[in-house]
């Protein structure tokens, strides 16, 4: 067999990283609950001097996620999909900074619960006819 042959990856794929060792094998997160596709990411603003003890302690994928959402708020799929990320790692590790208070968490009002302008211009053409 040839040394070609012997390798499992090839020049194309570049570094290759598992997600369970970017996530240290958890699969999970305990703020999982609050992190769907939609959920927007914030990033908290922070001094010089935190930054500096913060980049000791997070991985480069932790110190992505924060930089991502200091330019704007981006939901959990714009990160993952940002980052290349498959969505699971991608929570996990957003619950890591979570946990750390360098993020946090909002949900966007369900379309469901938004009044349609519709019916509100049909109930304001409704009273002004009366």
């Amino acid at each position: 067999m040839t040394p070609q042959a012997d390798r499992w990856y090839d020049d194309d794929a570049g570094p290759v990283v598992r997600p369970y060792a970017m996530t240290r094998g958890r699969t999970s997160h305990a703020a999982e609950g609050r992190l769907d596709l939609i959920a927007l990411v914030i990033a908290e603003s922070r001094g010089e001097d935190d930054d500096a003890d913060v980049d000791r302690t997070l991985s480069p994928e932790h110190l992505d996620i924060v930089e991502l959402c200091r330019a704007e708020p981006m939901s959990v799929a714009e990160l993952a999909a940002d980052l290349d990320l498959p969505v699971g790692v991608v929570r996990v590790l957003i619950g890591d900074v979570l946990e750390a208070g360098l993020v946090h968490i909002t949900r966007p009002v369900p379309p469901a619960e938004l009044p349609d302008a519709g019916l509100l211009r049909d109930v304001i053409d409704g009273l002004r006819a009366l």
